[in-house]
């Protein structure tokens, strides 16, 4: 009981932390970009916000307790990493910028949220149980992990059946794997490590 109230504290703490790194400062950094005209910047965080998308569908997806909200989640922490360090050319702009508050700011956050993803996903690898039915998924254990979703839930969408916005999860799912391999294997190709070809 000890141990599942304190992984129970655990989880929603990190729902916290996931608000605040992965919501209201890339938030507060776009429209910080957006007033300097900081274009690399713009660029980059309008391809996290791409990306992190998979977050809110990992959230959906959550809701109705569907387990591949849990493969999502741990993906979507290793994707967030990969999409603010892999391109070249816009990485080399913001390191021009690199003595402005915005440019330290970014940077800062960027570091920030590597960080925290890459904790993030290792710590919940373990979890990974939950993802394997729908029966792992009702065990005292990875319930844990719905109840933030579920308290989401209440808050934005009180009179929407669980099952209706599991459902808008997996659509999201789908399109959003369906970009990503188009990316990865048509898009990749042709521009490489450049964000602006």
């Amino acid at each position: 009981m000890l141990a599942e109230n304190w992984l129970r504290s655990l989880i929603w703490t990190d729902y916290r932390l996931a608000v605040i790194f992965t919501v209201i400062l890339p938030l507060i950094l776009l429209l910080w970009a957006l007033a300097q005209k900081a274009e690399a910047i713009q660029r980059l965080l309008t391809i996290y916000w791409r990306v992190s998308s998979l977050l809110a569908i990992s959230v959906y997806l959550l809701i109705a307790a569907f387990p591949v909200g849990f493969v999502s989640g741990i993906m979507a922490r290793i994707l967030i990493p990969i999409s603010l360090w892999f391109w070249v050319d816009l990485n080399e702009e913001i390191a021009d910028r690199s003595t402005g508050a915005l440019a330290l700011s970014f940077n800062a956050w960027r570091w920030a949220i590597s960080v925290y993803c890459f904790i993030g996903a290792v710590s919940t690898l373990p979890f990974l149980q939950c993802a394997i039915s729908t029966a792992a998924i009702q065990s005292p254990l990875c319930r844990a992990f719905v109840e933030p979703p579920l308290l989401f839930k209440e808050y934005f969408h009180p009179n929407t059946s669980a099952g209706f916005l599991g459902f808008l999860g997996m659509v999201g799912l789908i399109f959003y794997v369906g970009c990503l391999v188009y990316f990865v294997f048509f898009k990749l190709g042709k521009q490489g490590r450049s964000a602006l070809s």
